[in-house]
Order: C-alpha cells, then sequence, then structure tokens
C-alpha cells in the first residue's frame, strides 16, 4: 500500500534496508541515536561566491532531548563531495541552539536567521550569521531580542525581511534585516501565525493559521517600510481532510499562480497531507488538487490503524509535515516529508493532478526500532541541488539525507 510501512515490513528486516522507487542514497551523516532524535525541522542548502556548497538543518528538533546525542544546534555540512557530508561545526547561539520550525535562509543575500523557539513558544531571539565568504563557516552578524515570540517563520525572497510567527501566542513580528548586524522590529501584531511565505514582489504574506485554514495578507505597506504600516486581510480559505497547516508556498505554473499548502500530524480522517490552490482569484482562491498516499485515503484507515506508530497524533504517523519545491517558477517536482512514509516526491506539471513519483524512506535504526518501534521519521522540509537532481532532507532517527532522483522521474 503507498506509503505503508507495516509491522510485516519491521519483522522481515525490510525497514532496516530502507524502502525506496526511483531513488538511490548520494550521502548521509547519520548519528547513532541513543536519546532523542538526531534530526530536525528544516534543511537548507547554500552556495558561497568561491563555490564551497554547504547544508544546515537543526540537529535536535525538540530542544534539549538531544544533548545526550550532542545533537543539539544547527548542523553546518560541507557538502563539497555531497557523497561524503562533513560536519564541520555547530552553530550554538541562542536561536541557533532551539531554532525550533524557525530556520530559515535567505539565497538572494546569503543569510542564515532563526528566532529561538520550541514547541510552546520561545523568547523572540533573533540570530542572524553571514554565509557568503565560506558557507562552511558562517559568521555571526547579530543576536537580537527582535522577534517577539518563536517558533516558525518566514523571510522575503528581496532577504530584507524576517517573519517570525508563534502559534501559541497569536503573534506575528515583523524584522528588517537590511543591516544584518541592526536587526529593527518593524511591524507585530495578535494573528494565528504558523510558518509562512512571502511573493516574489514582497506584497503578499501566505501564512498557515493552525486554526484550519490559510490566510492571504497584503503586506506592501511592509515591502515599502511606511512609518506603522497597515496590513490587511485579502483572504482566508480552508479544506476538507486537514490537520494543522505548517505552511503555504506560492509558486507559478505556465504563468498562473498557485500555492502549495501543507498540514502537520494528524491521524486516519485528520491527515491533513497537502493541497494546491489556485490563487487566480486571490479574494477566493480555491484548492484544485491533494497531495495524498493511499493511507492518507479513508478506505485504508483501518487497514493500517495498528501499524506501528500510526496512531501518534503527536508527533508522528502516517502524516505530513513538510514540502517544498525547487523553484517558484515552473516547478515540476514537490518533495515532502511523511514521518513513517519517508520523502516523497510528487510530479507537479498539471497542478490539477500532481502524481507521486518517487520515495525514500531510509533504512531505519535498529536500536530506534527495539526502544521506540514507529515513532519519528522523515519530517524536515527539504533543500535541494536541482542540478544533480539531488534533494536533501532528515530523518529524526538518524540523521542527513542526500537523495537522488532517478530513472527520469524528476522531469
Amino acid at each position: 500500500m503507498q506509503g505503508r510501512l507495516s509491522q510485516a515490513d519491521i519483522e522481515s528486516g525490510l525497514a532496516l534496508r530502507g524502502i525506496t522507487c526511483n531513488t538511490e542514497l548520494v550521502g548521509s551523516y547519520t548519528t547513532p541515536k541513543s536519546y532523542a532524535t538526531v534530526g530536525g525541522w528544516k534543511v537548507e542548502r547554500y552556495v558561497d561566491s568561491q563555490g564551497n556548497e554547504c547544508a544546515y538543518y537543526d540537529a535536535s528538533n525538540i530542544f534539549p532531548l538531544g544533548i545526550l546525542d550532542g545533537a543539539i544546534g544547527v548542523n553546518v555540512m560541507d557538502m563539497n563531495d555531497p557523497t561524503h557530508p562533513v560536519l564541520i561545526e555547530q552553530l550554538l547561539t541562542p536561536a541557533m541552539l532551539s531554532p525550533h520550525e524557525s530556520l530559515n535562509l535567505s539565497e538572494k543575500r546569503g543569510l542564515l536567521i532563526a528566532v529561538n523557539a520550541n514547541p510552546a513558544v520561545g523568547p523572540g531571539i533573533v540570530d542572524i550569521y553571514d554565509l557568503t565568504k565560506d558557507c562552511r563557516h558562517p559568521v555571526l552578524k547579530s543576536i537580537s531580542l527582535t522577534g517577539l515570540f518563536g517558533h516558525e517563520s518566514g523571510v522575503s525572497p528581496d532577504g530584507l525581511t524576517f517573519f517570525s510567527g508563534s502559534p501559541i501566542t497569536s503573534t506575528i513580528a515583523a524584522i528588517d534585516i537590511s543591516n544584518p548586524e541592526f536587526p529593527l522590529l518593524i511591524w507585530s501584531a495578535f494573528m494565528d501565525t504558523h510558518g509562512l511565505s512571502v511573493s516574489a514582489d514582497g506584497n503578499r504574506a501566505y501564512v498557515a493559521d493552525t486554526s484550519g485554514k490559510m490566510r492571504i495578507l497584503d503586506i506592501s505597506q511592509i515591502q515599502a517600510r511606511l512609518p506603522n504600516p497597515k496590513v490587511k486581510t485579502v483572504s482566508e480559505t480552508e479544506w476538507e481532510h486537514g490537520s494543522i497547516p505548517q505552511n503555504a508556498v506560492p509558486f507559478t505554473s505556465k504563468g498562473k499562480p498557485y500555492v502549495l499548502e501543507f498540514d502537520e500530524f494528524g491521524a486516519a480522517s485528520q491527515v491533513g497531507a497537502g493541497r494546491i490552490i489556485d490563487i487566480s482569484n486571490e479574494a477566493k482562491p480555491k484548492v484544485i488538487s491533494n497531495l495524498r498516499l493511499e493511507v492518507h485515503q479513508p478506505e485504508n484507515f483501518a487497514a493500517v490503524v495498528d501499524d506501528p506508530g500510526a496512531g501518534d497524533t503527536a508527533y508522528g504517523g502516517y502524516s505530513a509535515h513538510y514540502c517544498d519545491m525547487p523553484t517558484r517558477v515552473d516547478p515540476t517536482i514537490v518533495a515532502c516529508s511523511m514521518i513513517l512514509s519517508g520523502l516523497r516526491i510528487f510530479d507537479i506539471r498539471d497542478p490539477y493532478h500532481p502524481r507521486e513519483v518517487a520515495y525514500f524512506n531510509a533504512p531505519l535504526d535498529g536500536e530506534a526500532l527495539s526502544s521506540n518501534p514507529g515513532k519519528g521519521g522523515a519530517v524536515s522540509r527539504p533543500a535541494f541541488a536541482p542540478e544533480r537532481k539531488e534533494v536533501w532532507y532528515t530523518d529524526s532517527n538518524s540523521g542527513f539525507f542526500a537523495v537522488r532522483v532517478t530513472n527520469g522521474a524528476w522531469p
């Protein structure tokens, strides 16, 4: 069954070997798991001015659980040879020590940014690093108390504005990072905000509202740096088969605007997975298709309910957590971390009819299986090396993986 990891798969040893289709392992950095998780919520990729290639990921998805495994802070990986990822250093300043889901990167400006966070609420300490000269050795530019409260985040494509979102406190903050040494809080509001993404022109924010909807905000006055900027809600969109909206990413396909929205966690009828939303009329967005596996479908709930971890709505299960795409202009694929189901690749050349074309479910760690069977798995937002058709992600049970999509599955 598409997406399933059953007790039989574990007993037969298949799960220990890993389950793949149209993918191959390029390289990995794995850590024996003794106490907690060893891979977190986001992976970022950057190539610096000298051509060095780097990856960044939060090692412990819930600080401080990873301390005994040495899985804390943000790992800086040398990816000049992607077949042998090398851990160069760990960023341990306040926000990087515990970024939760807030780690973000401005590719345009070469800035790595996070706000101190945890699953509930963290203080709004924002750390900014410069990656441009040597991405293997990020340079700290500032530590500031500008983010109000931490949990998730967003950054404008021009790299001038960082957004800190906190669903527990229902707050959102916009920070001017045009001078990364002196970030400034320029706007804040009470609003249910999980993750968010910003349009190419910087005038719209697509906000995941944990109450079960996507909110489009007019942030043009923030982008224009008007004093005391006003932010207006353009529309709110809800859908069926939802769990907790995680983030919403705008893109265009053949000149038409869409948003890729994805939910986290949930089980059975409350699995949200992902969806594509047509925003041609941004006042009335319309869900046009879903990114779901067979394990997400109601007719299969009874068959999978007793699979190890399938009912874990708080941390595991057959659910999505993050999706992303290699480009926001005419993307051909979307990659999703779907926890027990691993990394799943969808062809979205026809946004109305996405279809899965590849997957990579990492070999499960034997110790993790014996101590905590079926828990954890692929949870991170993936990053991409499109010139080599690679997708990078982390598995919370084992660590970092660079995976190549094969057999023409990445168009």
